[in-house]
């Protein structure tokens, strides 16, 4: 079982000052951006930079994965972004402002042909598309599940460009938490990545310097069914896979449920609760981010 992504960091894909310090992210994964956070005449400069930095592998074992958010489908920079990073072996490509598995079965075909060309393994670059930032994407969430993608990582949600879409003056309610439009989107994006039995991301928060907030939100995240969460700031990083990490007490009771169903049956007794399969697989969910942790990251994170 393949353990989920913790944390994805966001790094602007034109900044060689930031990009240097890849390397020493605790991030599970640095997604190097070509698309907001570069202007539209340094973005050669920015895929050419990006290209370089993931060719050279810089990150050892025990480093972040290196993702790249390309610019949208439909512009002029799609097609360039991926022709040029493909060939340097990125883990994923984030697919920004999709409007449904449409347009990410198009990246996958564009990555098929990249691979192939290049003499990758096919389906090694995973894709994570931002499945709501357009008016027409929440509509198709639930087409994930039939859209026979192998290459999808997961799914994960956007309110800045959504709201923007939606002519919205602001993204959250009174008392500043998610307006309803946005609690639903997100609701729905969780539920579609689940049926399509794909990884599910929680969107940033905005707040870099609210720390306790972050930790508190990111724990209801996980505790919803999200696998992990996008950082904006290296400071977010640490918070972030603190929140994500399972707890020394669910870990112990993973165990002793895989202990239980060791006997080959459908249910078993344990704590007073009945448990079926569906909590075997959860369990089997924490041990595996658990052994991946303390394989590739030190069991100094447990």
């Amino acid at each position: 079982m393949t353990a989920p992504i913790r944390s994805f960091l966001f790094v602007p894909g034109d900044s060689e000052k930031k990009i240097g310090k890849v390397a020493g992210s605790s991030a599970d994964a640095v997604i190097l951006d070509l698309e907001d956070a570069v202007s539209a005449g340094r973005k050669p400069m920015a895929r050419q930079l990006v290209a370089e930095f993931i060719a050279d592998g810089p990150c050892a074992a025990g480093g972040p994965e290196l993702w790249v958010r390309m610019n949208p489908l439909g512009t002029e920079y799609a097609l360039a972004d991926l022709a040029a990073v493909v060939a340097a072996r990125p883990a994923g490509i984030m697919i920004p402002k999709i409007d449904g598995p449409a347009d990410v079965l198009r990246v996958h075909h564009y990555l098929e042909a990249l691979e192939s060309a290049h003499g990758l393994e096919p389906g090694s670059v995973r894709v994570l598309p931002v499945a709501t930032e357009t008016a027409r994407a929440p509509f198709r969430l639930g087409d994930f599940a039939a859209a026979g993608i192998p290459r999808l990582y997961g799914l994960t949600w956007g309110a800045e460009d959504l709201s923007a879409a939606l002519g919205a003056s602001t993204n959250l309610d009174a008392s500043g938490e998610w307006a309803a439009t946005y609690r639903l989107v997100r609701s729905l994006t969780l539920m579609a990545g689940r049926a399509a039995k794909v990884e599910v991301v929680e969107t940033l928060y905005v707040d870099i310097g609210d720390d306790r907030g972050l930790a508190q939100s990111s724990r209801r995240a996980r505790a919803e069914g999200f696998s992990g969460r996008i950082a904006i700031h290296p400071g977010q990083v640490d918070t972030i896979n603190a929140a994500f990490t399972p707890a020394p007490d669910e870990v112990e009771f993973a165990r002793r449920v895989v202990e239980a169903f060791s006997a080959d049956v459908g249910t078993v007794a344990l704590d007073g609760k009945m448990l079926d399969l569906p909590h075997l697989k959860q369990a089997e969910r924490v041990l595996a981010l658990v052994n991946h942790i303390t394989a590739i990251k030190g069991s100094n994170e447990i």
